[in-house]
């Protein structure tokens, strides 16, 4: 059985000249995330219009609800333009309003796109409102505060519809560029690599691993967070970097209290190397300043200065509610906070520097003989790939 559903963009439609390339991205974005199932995506007159066949509404709903750049979809209905085929539609959907439980007052809503047509919308509304009337019995027209409401689109074709389920806006992945997410095992991370691929990016994630100092548990969680974001990145790379020998030779070379900064500056200077070797523009990062020790003004200037690339860190001002509330939507909070602890929190000291003197602090980074270390944690990295969607 087929299945038709209406898709509104939001953001996309304010571009001008290069409008095409977003239009485009997007249909490929809906189709890869649904391949496992197949469709059909067309676009006409700044709608998206998705065919599927034998592909459940609840898969259809998680993909499209996931898809950066939609803000809004309908499963819908096709006819002629005759008023007689759009009058059966409508009353189809209204008897199926009613059953559903969701009231008895409803009003239609028309938009005349084929201004060829006898009728203005106003006029296709009442008739269409009047055909539904007298076909289920017990309904009330109320114009100001329906229960439900029947949307019919007249273009090349009539398209009549009912209830909408709400998209995420922003930009289709792919439309930014590519970067690097810094995905540790806790709260924020996740959440900023949400926030920038709704911008466009499309993202792959690293994880630092220090096995034995951290366990398979640790692991295990990392992956579970890079499947929760899969959805909404049109799927994710997860590069698992060995980073036990650049721990401990860090650990073993400066004072305690600068160990997280030295080992933050290293996770950034790997992180660009990766990016680089996968043709990424930039990094990102969990961090909100103030949040923790190495999130202070002056800890972050110093791991900024350890690379080239920009670093993107799009939770800066948000506070700890705020970013719990987004890991809770995302469905990554009960995960995150799963007891296993990743290489930052296992290896913090009791006194980190939150103030650090930048020249004295990368003169000290500096000096630490990592020889041919980083290039080994580079090129030891295990690579885990999470789909958008999962096939049942």
């Amino acid at each position: 059985m087929k299945d038709l559903y209406l898709i509104k963009i939001g953001e996309i439609a304010l571009k001008k000249g290069n409008k095409k390339i977003f239009e485009r991205q997007l249909k490929d974005n809906i189709k890869k995330n649904l391949k496992p199932y197949g469709s059909l995506v067309t676009i006409r007159s700044g709608r998206f219009y998705l065919e599927v066949e034998d592909v459940p509404e609840e898969v259809v709903t998680k993909v499209l609800s996931t898809t950066f750049g939609i803000v809004a979809f309908y499963k819908t209905h096709s006819c002629n333009k005759e008023l007689e085929a759009i009058g059966k539609l409508a009353i189809e959907l209204a008897k199926l309003n009613v059953a559903s439980g969701y009231g008895n007052t409803f009003k239609i809503e028309t938009r005349r796109i084929d201004k060829s047509l006898p009728l203005d919308s106003y006029g296709y509304s009442a008739e269409i409102g009047g055909i539904v009337f007298e076909a289920v019995e017990g309904l009330k027209v109320d114009v100001r505060n329906p229960d439900w409401i029947i949307h019919v689109e007249l273009r090349e074709k009539a398209y009549v519809f009912g209830y909408g389920v709400k998209g995420p806006g922003g930009l289709p992945v792919g439309t930014a560029g590519r970067g690097t997410l810094l995905l540790s095992g806790g709260i924020d991370s996740p959440v900023a690599g949400y926030l920038m691929a709704k911008r466009g990016l499309r993202l792959d994630a690293v994880y630092f691993h220090t096995p034995p100092y951290t366990s398979n548990e640790a692991h295990d969680k990392v992956k579970d967070l890079a499947k929760i974001i899969a959805p909404w990145c049109c799927g994710i790379n997860l590069l698992s970097v060995p980073f036990t020998d650049v721990q401990v030779k860090i650990n073993q070379s400066v004072e305690a209290d600068y160990t997280t900064l030295h080992a933050r500056a290293a996770m950034m200077k790997i992180s660009q190397m990766i990016t680089n070797e996968r043709s990424g523009g930039c990094l990102i990062t969990g961090e909100a300043l103030g949040q923790v020790a190495s999130q202070t003004m002056e800890s972050i200037a110093f791991t900024n200065r350890s690379v080239t690339l920009p670093v993107f860190r799009p939770l800066v001002g948000m506070d700890k509610e705020e970013i719990i509330l987004l890991s809770r939507r995302l469905g990554a909070f009960e995960t995150s906070t799963q007891p296993f602890d990743d290489c930052c929190a296992m290896f913090a000291p009791e006194h980190p520097e939150t103030k650090p003197d930048f020249e004295k602090t990368n003169e000290m980074f500096n000096s630490i003989d990592f020889g041919d270390l980083l290039d080994k944690a580079t090129k030891g990295v295990e690579r885990f790939w999470f789909p958008a969607t999962q096939e049942n």
